[in-house]
């Protein structure tokens, strides 16, 4: 199997809700998005893994990060064999994979997604070193920028690159702000069995909510100055997926049904 249609595989396995819009694009900026997410996923299944120790997780993301930043017509085979290979019995298969995500973007867009994960992989390997430890919505905003509002502007950095579509780079960063915002919400419970709290101090649900909605608003303004395209087919359902699973967390659910995932993509779909 080619690495093309692997990586779709490997996509699906990880988040059919990302594999959608992903598979939607047309080729060219689909390889560029795929290698992009295939990368973060990459960093963020280290990140969270829940055997691996805080200092182990800090020094495996720091050395991806550095041979991130060696890469100049890509990569020797075994470039990431050194920090990946001692702990394949425990991480997953797109962790173990990196080399070949960061491969998968045409040459010309490629060492932007490869500065994008250098610097959030470094960046969580900080966040490992202090436990994730948010005290103000000053730290909350330097972690969601960290994790997420990065990835926003790395997408619109793509957008750019493939058809001169423009964003606003301060709304980019509320569309991944504000989706990190939402998964902080949902995933609250798991955090706190694992020792993590992502609010700062003295917030409770209703603070995030808050938080939340702000960015979202942001994530708004962002896809509704899309012009019909790419971009905006991409960015329709990860938005209102993150805007249902909020009025949902609000009515006190858990999270959405997969009947109801299913149901928002398919109307997306269909826009």
């Amino acid at each position: 199997m080619d690495l093309y249609r692997d990586a779709l595989e490997i996509l699906k396995e990880t988040s059919r809700t990302f594999y959608i819009p992903i598979s939607r694009l047309p080729r060219g900026l689909q390889e560029a998005v795929a290698s992009a997410y295939l990368c973060m996923r990459a960093i963020d299944e280290v990140e969270d893994h829940p055997e691996l120790e805080n200092a182990l997780k800090a020094k495996i993301l720091r050395s991806i990060s550095q041979t991130m930043q060696t890469g100049v017509n890509g990569f020797a085979v075994d470039a990431f064999e050194a920090e990946l290979k001692p702990h394949q019995d425990v991480l997953p298969e797109v962790s173990l994979r990196v080399r070949e995500w960061a491969l998968l973007a045409p040459g010309t867009i490629a060492p932007r997604i490869w500065d994008a994960t250098a610097a959030m992989s470094d960046r969580m390997a900080n966040w490992a070193d202090v436990n994730w430890k948010i005290q103000t919505e000053l730290d909350l905003d330097r972690y969601t920028f960290s994790v997420a509002g990065a990835v926003g502007l790395m997408l619109s950095d793509l957008w750019a690159w493939y058809d001169g579509t423009q964003t606003d780079r301060t709304e980019a960063l509320g569309f991944g702000r504000g989706l990190q915002a939402v998964n902080i919400l949902r995933n609250h419970t798991d955090d706190l069995e694992r020792g993590v709290n992502f609010y700062p101090e003295g917030w409770g649900a209703a603070q995030m909510h808050s938080y939340a909605q702000r960015n979202l608003a942001l994530a708004d303004a962002y896809a509704a100055a899309l012009p019909d395209g790419p971009a905006l087919d991409f960015c329709r359902i990860p938005l209102a997926l993150a805007h249902a699973t909020l009025d949902a967390l609000i009515e006190g659910k858990e999270k959405l049904s997969r009947s109801e995932v299913m149901s928002l993509i398919a109307m997306c779909s269909q826009s």
